[in-house]
């Protein structure tokens, strides 16, 4: 029971960890504790972040094995392979051998991922139906996540999320809809999808509502400003463009962002 409590109390340093990943000592608590989840991969300078996602998201569904924890799984996997794949692209003149291990760690990687996919082929869990159809156009997942719509099992922003994604093409207000929604889903201080922002203003381009791109893009940076798609400068050359008030809309933004953030948004009327 100890252990199990010490485990438990090492989850609580995941979002420290995901912004800060240099924080060795909580990183290697998991690992004393976990061998098998640190030794899985050959330690690099690189994807040092991706790695610590992929040891917590294997640490979660060790606690307590769901489907949602094995989502969780799939998705760190791919960011560090997909990490890996561009790292051991670069050539190492004096340390050779960094290019084969960074290869090998990407193979291992793509295997986990092909090991969970089967293991999950028959689950009825919302993320795992979407991930089977977006990543294997698995139309049978499909058919059960879109057969899931309208109940308690989608009422979460990642399945708005996804749902919002399937009906881009189809139905533009729904997506908007739907995209609104997974922002009111959003709980105080819950970590957001900075998509949802950058599809928002996608659509707003689309019915050419200069504003509100502004603002959606605004509120991407104020949440993102690593974004190197929407910086300053861009959002400046898009209020000089269209002749917008940018401190008019600049408070709209701030005042978005923070009821998002703080688990009051409402979804406006489409």
């Amino acid at each position: 029971m100890v252990q199990k409590m010490k485990l438990l109390m090492l989850c609580f340093t995941l979002f420290f960890l995901l912004s800060g990943c240099d924080n060795k000592p909580n990183f290697a608590e998991l690992c004393e504790s976990n061998s098998e989840i640190c030794s899985e991969f050959k330690e690099d300078s690189w994807c040092k972040r991706e790695r610590i996602m992929v040891g917590f998201a294997n640490l979660e569904n060790k606690l307590n094995p769901s489907g949602s924890h094995q989502f969780n799984q799939l998705i760190a996997y791919e960011h560090y392979e997909k990490c890996m794949v561009h790292a051991s692209k670069i050539e190492h003149i004096k340390l050779k051998h960094k290019q084969t291990m960074r290869v090998n760690n990407a193979i291992k990687a793509k295997s986990r991922i092909v090991a969970i996919s089967k293991a999950t082929e028959s689950s009825e869990h919302p993320h795992l139906l979407y991930y089977h159809w977006s990543r294997y156009i698995n139309e049978e997942a499909l058919a059960k996540f879109l057969g899931q719509e309208g109940s308690d099992a989608l009422e979460n922003p990642q399945s708005q999320y996804n749902l919002a994604t399937y009906y881009t093409k189809i139905d533009p207000k729904k997506t908007l809809s739907l995209l609104y929604r997974a922002l009111e889903l959003y709980k105080a201080d819950e970590k957001i999808n900075p998509e949802i922002f950058q599809s928002i203003s996608t659509i707003f381009v689309e019915n050419k509502s200069a504003k509100q791109v502004y603002i959606w893009l605004k509120v991407l940076r104020l949440y993102s400003p690593e974004n190197k798609e929407v910086t300053e400068q861009s959002l400046n050359n898009y209020l000089n463009g269209y002749k917008l008030n940018k401190e008019l809309l600049d408070k709209v933004a701030i005042s978005t962002l923070d009821k998002i953030e703080s688990g009051k948004f409402k979804s406006p009327k489409v």
